[in-house]
């Protein structure tokens, strides 16, 4: 079986567009045909300003939402980053072999920087080599697959690029690995600002559907979405972005094409309703199978033990492994 690491950062509570764009995708096909490893990379959310008891409270969060929506730790292997001294361990070699120049090129890294310094918080160096932390968090692995979405593709790149650059001066240790592409149509955007894709981190949380948002809640947030003055629903992503979110939403939750869905609706009303009864649907079990899991934290516990356990047993002779290559002294 091709082995696959993903993972997800514990900035904010999970979304609609989380659970829409990956989760279910882990949960409905990757736990079954990989040897998956699935991580809250809470180490990726000290890189920016944060609080550390909402960083605890949300990796816990995440953990338990990721059991609720149907990751089986029988099949897959369910962790926290932070758990496995193993992703540090490599990360710095990692930077011994990455240049200066590559990891300032990021995208990711020069918007998220102008965004600290316009805050007036500061640019950490951590937010500049994060990404090589994260090729560390799929090379520790060997990981054949990454499933991403186009704003992580470039760091998949990268750590590609460290692997060949490691291989080649130091013989051969990492699998190369390649992104992944999610199916085209699981794109949630906001539903206030639908140019943006639907992220935890937000200010504006109007437009954002959160997987353990109560019914009412979903329904106001779906009711008040961005549509425009257009006459008659109709499908056009780049023309009417409001209506085509909702349409892309309604599919995402129900099945069907957006495309074909636009002819049974004659106004934004009936639209509207329908695709927040679907998110409602959608995610009922997955709230009340937190809430299960919440007041279980024994289990929960558990399930993180057992998976930090597992995924060290496979990080662990490949970082030690990389030591030895790069010419470090084996401990007596």
């Amino acid at each position: 079986m091709k082995r696959i690491f993903s993972g997800i950062k514990p900035t904010g509570h999970l979304t609609l567009g989380n659970y829409l764009g990956a989760v279910r995708r882990w949960v409905e096909e990757e736990q079954y045909r990989t040897d998956a490893l699935f991580s809250v990379v809470d180490l990726h959310a000290l890189t920016v300003h944060h609080d550390p008891a909402r960083v605890r409270r949300l990796t816990l969060q995440a953990a338990t939402l990721l059991l609720a929506a149907g990751l089986d730790p029988a099949r897959c292997t369910v962790f926290v980053q932070s758990h496995v001294d193993e992703h540090t361990r490599l990360s710095y070699l990692l930077e011994c072999t990455a240049a200066d120049g590559e990891l300032r090129r990021m995208i990711q890294y020069r918007e998220k920087a102008s965004r600290a310094e316009a805050a007036g918080q500061g640019v950490r160096l951590s937010l500049l080599t994060y990404p090589v932390l994260m090729a560390a968090d799929i090379l520790a692995y060997g990981a054949d697959e990454v499933p991403v979405g186009e704003d992580q593709t470039q760091h998949v790149e990268l750590a590609r690029d460290l692997a060949v650059r490691f291989n080649g001066r130091y013989g051969h240790t990492f699998t190369v690995p390649r992104a992944t592409q999610p199916r085209v149509g699981a794109r949630v955007m906001d539903l206030q600002n639908p140019a943006s894709k639907m992220g935890k981190s937000h200010e504006s949380t109007a437009g954002i559907v959160y997987l353990l948002d109560d019914a009412d809640t979903v329904r106001r947030k779906v009711g008040r979405a961005v549509t425009d003055s257009g006459s008659g629903v109709v499908y056009d992503r780049a023309e009417r972005p409001g209506p085509a979110n909702l349409l892309d939403l309604l599919a995402a939750c129900g099945g069907g094409d957006p495309r074909d869905l636009a002819g049974g609706y004659a106004s934004y009303g009936a639209l509207k309703k329908d695709a927040a009864e679907a998110v409602v649907e959608l995610l009922a079990p997955v709230r009340e199978r937190h809430a299960e899991l919440a007041a279980d934290p024994a289990y929960v516990g558990g399930v993180l033990r057992e998976g930090a356990e597992r995924a060290r047993a496979m990080a662990r002779p490949r970082v030690d492994t990389a030591y030895r290559a790069i010419g470090l002294l084996p401990p007596a």
